[in-house]
């Protein structure tokens, strides 16, 4: 029987050595977020349905180089849930403000699935607190996923995801999955994962914990809903000039399709024999070509 006791921050951060957990007041909500190592700031930002558990196997590699700071975005994990705020541009003025709290004046920035979205979007908006950009298995919304089709398609070898359409709707979703998101994140990570022992009972626990409540339910469906207006701001974008990197597993080839349209400076990379949640299942891999892409 695994002990929730153990999922407080101040207890998981244990886990994972010579890292601190933290919380900062921000763009009108409070943030928590967790953090070590030395060196030039590294911002990373995690996603669906995580926590900053997401990055807990490439931590400890990268806060060997650089000063680490893994932030759980508005409605996540231990941050606020607030009603609002979701458009992914709100949520990069969230980083924006903590990086100047923390008195960083420029940092690097990465993001994996809904926090991609966010370290995006932090990079388009505040080009001069940005030196790099790691976008990982994920780009920003844009137009193109107006064109997911609402059924599954015949004979098509892709996994259709249901959960795009799901969350957009408001209320039902909570009201059906309160006190069993267990039964999503099972789905997710053995639909999403190619290796489903790189995701362990305990990683599920700590997700499942985090998202089980109607509040969790409700402003992690929030970055899904706030889409249509993503989509709005990306196509006032200039291109991004700063260097950007995009590492893929089964996102590759979406990447591939989108980054080249929002960026000038692309370096991509893909991580064999992996499904979406790269982190979890290639960390080595994965933690070398971002600290390879940094140190360039």
């Amino acid at each position: 029987m695994i002990n929730t006791k153990n999922f407080a921050p101040d207890e998981l951060i244990k886990l994972v050595p010579n890292f601190t957990s933290h919380y900062a007041d921000v763009n009108g909500v409070k943030l928590h977020y967790v953090m070590g190592g030395q060196g030039e700031p590294l911002i990373l930002i995690p996603g669906y349905p995580e926590t900053w558990w997401a990055y807990h196997k490439v931590m400890p590699i990268l806060a060997t180089k650089f000063h680490v700071i893994v932030v759980e975005m508005r409605g996540m994990g231990n941050s606020d849930k607030p009603t609002d705020g979701y458009e992914k541009k709100n949520m990069a003025k969230d980083i924006f403000e903590l990086v100047k709290k923390l008195d960083f004046e420029k940092v690097y920035v990465g993001g994996h699935d809904i926090g991609a979205h966010v370290a995006f979007s932090f990079a388009m908006n505040y080009p001069e607190t940005v030196s790099k950009l790691i976008m990982l298995d994920t780009p920003h919304p844009d137009t193109g996923m107006y064109h997911l089709p609402m059924l599954p398609v015949f004979g098509a070898d892709y996994l259709y995801p249901w959960w795009l359409a799901f969350n957009q709707v408001k209320e039902l979703p909570e009201q059906l999955l309160e006190g069993r998101m267990d039964i999503v994140i099972e789905w997710l990570f053995k639909n999403l994962l190619k290796d489903q022992k790189s995701i362990s009972d305990f990683d599920k626990a700590v997700y499942t914990a985090a998202y089980n409540d109607k509040n969790a339910i409700r402003a992690s469906n929030a970055w899904y809903q706030a889409f249509p207006k993503d989509i709005e701001d990306s196509k006032t974008y200039d291109k991004l000039t700063i260097p950007v990197i995009g590492i893929g597993g089964s996102g590759y080839d979406i990447l591939k399709m989108s980054l080249p349209n929002s960026t000038t400076n692309l370096q991509l990379k893909k991580i064999e024999d992996s499904g979406h949640f790269i982190l979890s299942e290639k960390p080595n891999e994965t933690a070398e070509l971002m600290i390879n892409f940094l140190m360039q």
